[in-house]
């Protein structure tokens, strides 16, 4: 009888665990089919395959075909090719960073749209999870309400490296238009960032994001989701950068600006005064124009982990090829005129001065770098 008993209680736990394998085995394939599934509607069929230098496969994707439309409420928009204005008319530094594709460019009446992979969306999966789109500390300088309202705003970054201590930590530059409070915030930002849970290594990639309701159920890094509509056949977003800054030494940067169009009231956005393509308006609940525009960095760190660095990871002091800047700053009004802003009008902001600073120096001519702010600085044990 006891060996009776010990051979169930062996069958038992053998019978246990391969159910367990079993369950195991079929929660895998029915993740890998859902992983499939939104692979098949993110990746559209191409015309034409491009292979970076940096590894990722570019895909050259109809205009008129592209993820944006799949949208509910971009279901019958109409396509602009173009903005209703020409280039933004803010001078730039002779420093210049040329990214997107080289000489391989997608054919006349096409796209290109990084492709993504099955380990993208995993890695992605944790990202959301960990509300690693909602950034935390910030150094940053924005024109507040009192002064609104704004149509666009326009900036010359310089670009870094920063490095981080984590795979789950984010450092970035932006610019952003934004509109509303708590639930109602909209928003749109553009910039770079390091952000290895979203691209699977440490490198610098220019990217945008989205919201209409503070991120609560909308929103996206790049064109995870649908909504951005892209124009430019050479220029996307998710491109790594090429050349980044060296503190105290050669410098790269990139002009970014974000406009609306004043007959659309679609918000385009400019690399290098090259449009690459717009936010529809439709997309938005509260965004006809922008209470509050701005300029600086963000980073993010699991709770009880030190803060990373960000932008050179050296704090402002003036020099500009130390800390991490936005020259030739501008702001548009209703009209689309672009100003200079004021002293008088900007809000400079830190949380952590241990860990970050920034300085908003209005109008500089000597270096020629127009009204500019610096930000940055190591990170550290910033706190929560």
């Amino acid at each position: 009888k006891k060996m009776i008993s010990t051979l169930i209680v062996v069958l038992c736990l053998v019978t246990g665990s391969v159910s367990h394998v079993i369950y195991d085995i079929q929660n895998r394939l029915k993740e890998d089919l859902e992983l499939e599934k939104q692979l098949k509607l993110i990746n559209k069929p191409p015309i034409k395959s491009i292979h970076t230098k940096f590894g990722d496969i570019v895909d050259c994707i109809d205009i008129n075909k592209q993820l944006a439309f799949d949208h509910p409420l971009l279901k019958d928009h109409k396509l602009q090719r173009k903005p209703n204005f020409g280039k933004t008319s803010v001078k730039t530094s002779p420093a210049r960073s040329i990214f997107g594709l080289d000489k391989d460019k997608c054919p006349l009446g096409t796209v290109p749209i990084r492709r993504t992979t099955k380990d993208d969306l995993i890695r992605e999966k944790s990202l959301l999870n960990d509300h690693m789109i909602m950034t935390q500390k910030a150094p940053e300088v924005s024109l507040s309400s009192y002064y609104g309202p704004y149509y666009g705003v326009t900036g010359t970054n310089s670009i870094y490296n920063p490095k981080l201590n984590r795979t789950d930590q984010i450092s970035l530059s932006n610019l952003w238009v934004q509109n509303g409070q708590g639930d109602a915030g909209n928003k749109i930002s553009v910039g770079w960032h390091v952000l290895p849970n979203l691209y699977g290594n440490d490198a610098t990639y220019f990217y945008s994001t989205w919201t209409s309701d503070n991120y609560k159920r909308t929103g996206c890094y790049n064109l995870r989701c649908p909504g951005f509509v892209q124009t430019s056949k050479g220029f996307y977003l998710g491109a790594r950068a090429p050349n980044v800054s060296i503190y105290g030494g050669v410098m790269y940067e990139v002009k970014l600006s974000i406009s609306q169009d004043i007959v659309t009231k679609n918000w385009w956005f400019q690399w290098n005064d090259i449009n690459v393509g717009y936010f529809p308006a439709a997309l938005f609940s509260n965004l006809a124009s922008a209470d509050v525009v701005g300029w600086g960095g963000r980073t993010r760190t699991p709770p009880g982990t030190p803060s990373p660095p960000m932008g050179s990871g050296h704090f402002p002091d003036y020099k500009i090829d130390h800390a991490c800047y936005f020259s030739f700053l501008s702001f548009q009004d209703a009209s689309g005129k672009h100003y200079g802003p004021q002293k008088f009008r900007v809000k400079p902001f830190t949380d952590n001065s241990d860990c970050y600073g920034v300085i908003y120096y209005g109008f500089r001519s000597k270096p020629n770098v127009g009204y500019s702010l610096q930000f940055g600085g190591p990170g550290g044990n910033c706190g929560d």
